[in-house]
Formats: C-alpha cells, structure tokens, sequence
C-alpha cells in the first residue's frame, strides 16, 4: 500500500473529527446570530391602542435622560397618577435629577414623582416595582424604557406581577440606529450584549433557576 493510499483513511479521519468538534459551536453561533437578527426587527413600538390611555401609574426605569423626560411628559399629560423611577442610585434626590435633565415637573405634579433606590439591574427593577405596586394597590402601569431594552424589562416584570396589565412605552435614544443597524459599531454592539441579557434571562425563568442571593427588594421612596 502506497502512503498516500495511508495517509487519505487518516485525512479523512481527521477531518470528521475536526466536523464533529467545530459544528456545534458553530450551529450555536448562526442560531445567536440569526436571534440577534430576529430580537433587531422586532423591537417592540408603542401600543397604538393604548397611546391615550390613562394607567394608576408610570414607571420609568433609569438608563437614560430620554427615559425620564418622556415620564414626566405622560405624568404632566395625564397619562398616569403618579410617576415612579426605579433604579434611581441612593445619594440621587429629586432635585438632582432635575438639574441633570435642566427642567423639572410642573408644580401641579411635582408631588406625585416617587423614587426607587433599591434596584441595579432589570431584574432588581422588577422586584423594586412589584413591591412598589403592591403597597399602592396599582393595576394598570405605563412601563418606560429604551425600546432595545423593553423586550427583556417585559420578561422579567410579567411574572412578578401577573395581576397588573403593563402598557410599554417604548423610548428611542437617538444614539441607537434603528435602520441598518449592522453598519454601527456602537449600536450592533448594544443590542448583541442585550440579546445575550435577553437569553440569559429567559433561560433562568423557563429552567427555574434563581441568581439571587437575596430576598427580593424592598421600596425606598423619596
């Protein structure tokens, strides 16, 4: 038998195990990349429906200035009783959010702005405003967040709170390309590390696994 009648059993050897090593992970990396595609197209817009409707409350989570100012835009409209912010960091009061968006709520409202200092994450903010809507008996709450992060903020706020019906209320930072995404560097980057949140979450809510150390948070309130 000639060596290269030997040597092509062997090539061929190698090379199914090379296929049998390398495909997993690459099947993994085109199902991730084809979710990403997926969580880009369908990042959620406002509910047409719902755009006038009034809730018991708006709950802002903290991650932006576009964020609270549209809060205080649907409180000042009427479009909820009272406006809470979660996530806001403790040595932060009112009046410093105020200077940093250089405007505040109009008097008739100033009074009706609550702050949550209790939350770090989504997850923390989920827990912060389920305490939170309990102890105020809310049934009905405008959610506002970025609209890349809204897909995972309803995820983790549904099942603490199933009694409460949310209305999203998509923001659109301007930073964030909405068309063509894949040509920005920046905006690409943000909405993979979001997806991946999004599949880590969902994953420990469908396999029941808990990442917390702690009971759930509490409400402090300014």
């Amino acid at each position: 038998m000639t060596g290269s009648a030997v040597a092509r059993p062997i090539f061929r050897s190698l090379t199914v195990r090379v296929v049998l090593v390398l495909a997993p992970p690459l099947l993994l990396a085109v199902a991730w990349v084809g979710g990403l595609v997926w969580y880009a197209a369908a990042i959620p817009v406002p509910e047409t429906d719902a755009a006038g409707r009034r809730a018991d409350a708006i709950v802002v989570l903290t991650g932006g200035s576009e964020r609270l100012r549209a809060g205080l835009e649907l409180l000042e409209r009427g479009l909820g009783g009272v406006l809470f912010i979660s996530g806001v960091p403790a040595a932060v009061a009112p009046d410093d959010l105020w200077r940093a968006l250089a405007r505040a709520p109009s008097p008739a409202v100033a009074g009706r702005v609550e702050l949550g200092h209790a939350a770090a994450d989504t997850l923390g903010n989920a827990e912060e405003t389920a305490a939170w809507v309990r102890r105020h008996g809310v049934r009905t709450v405008r959610l506002v967040t970025a609209a890349y992060h809204m897909r995972r903020a309803l995820l983790e706020f549904r099942p603490l709170m199933p009694e409460v019906r949310l209305i999203p209320h998509p923001v659109y930072p301007p930073h964030v390309k909405q068309e063509e995404w894949w040509r920005f560097p920046g905006t690409a980057s943000l909405l993979a590390s979001e997806y991946s949140k999004y599949l880590v979450a969902w994953l420990r809510l469908n396999l029941g696994l808990s990442l917390r150390a702690r009971a759930p948070a509490t409400v402090e309130s300014s």
